[in-house]
């Protein structure tokens, strides 16, 4: 898997993004469908390429070819094609791995937080570690239900500044828009390597800040709870 892999996010063989139908499964071609119309949202099969995918994760995974007779149209931030195969499901990609997946995109967050100077609640590090718990079984519902509901006080708490410093940086200048737009695009790229290694068995990398300049918590606060990688634990496959 790269930059240029397809993929198609589904429920199953049915649309998980919209859309209705079925897919006739692995190896085999949909219908092909008139390449003179495709239209994001309104005609075309949609695929998405390489870091694309984490913007259209579903419950099941699937790499897949597009029309080799019809070039597919990029949509920006996905891409049209007159018809599709999927090539592979992702037998890794299951609830455990998007949970622990969406654990350390979360943490990420969390981290670029601290390094940009605003140390996050321990509210919000505590869900974080809780939902990884939960996704090797090693914690409750009701535990996972607790922190979520502890971690929606923190950031209600931390609403107004959240919004004043949101409408300054819509304030800034197109050079500081153009830098963190490269800064998205960075970590998108980050996270999509994440996901492979997740995808493919692979040593899952430790948990590094999206944004931010990485520094040391300021004394007193607790440390960012420390990353295990679970991906080879009893239940991963």
């Amino acid at each position: 898997m790269n930059t240029d892999t397809y993929f198609k996010a589904l429920d199953g063989y049915h649309p998980a993004h919209g859309g209705d139908g079925r897919y006739p499964g692995v190896g085999r071609w949909t219908r092909h469908l008139d390449p003179s119309r495709l239209e994001a949202c309104e005609y075309g099969f949609h695929l998405t390429k390489g870091p694309q995918v984490l913007s259209w994760l579903a419950p099941t995974l699937y790499i897949a070819e597009p029309c080799s007779e019809h070039p597919p149209v990029d949509a920006g931030d996905k891409w049209v094609t007159c018809r599709v195969r999927l090539v592979e499901k992702l037998v890794r990609w299951d609830e455990r791995t998007a949970r622990l997946f969406a654990a350390d995109c979360a943490e990420s967050v969390l981290l670029g937080e601290r390094a940009s100077g605003r140390e996050p609640d321990e509210r919000s590090w505590n869900a974080v570690a809780v939902a990884r718990r939960f996704a090797i079984g090693d914690a409750s519902a009701a535990d996972l239900a607790a922190a979520g509901d502890a971690a929606r006080d923190a950031a209600g708490d931390a609403a107004r500044a959240a919004a004043w410093a949101a409408t300054r940086a819509a304030a800034g200048d197109a050079a500081g828009a153009a830098a963190w737009a490269a800064a998205r695009a960075a970590a998108g790229a980050t996270q999509y390597r994440r996901l492979v290694a997740y995808l493919t068995g692979d040593p899952i990398p430790e948990v590094q800040a999206l944004y931010g300049r990485v520094r040391e918590p300021p004394p007193g606060l607790p440390p960012a709870p420390a990353f295990v990688d679970h991906s080879a634990t009893e239940g991963g496959r």
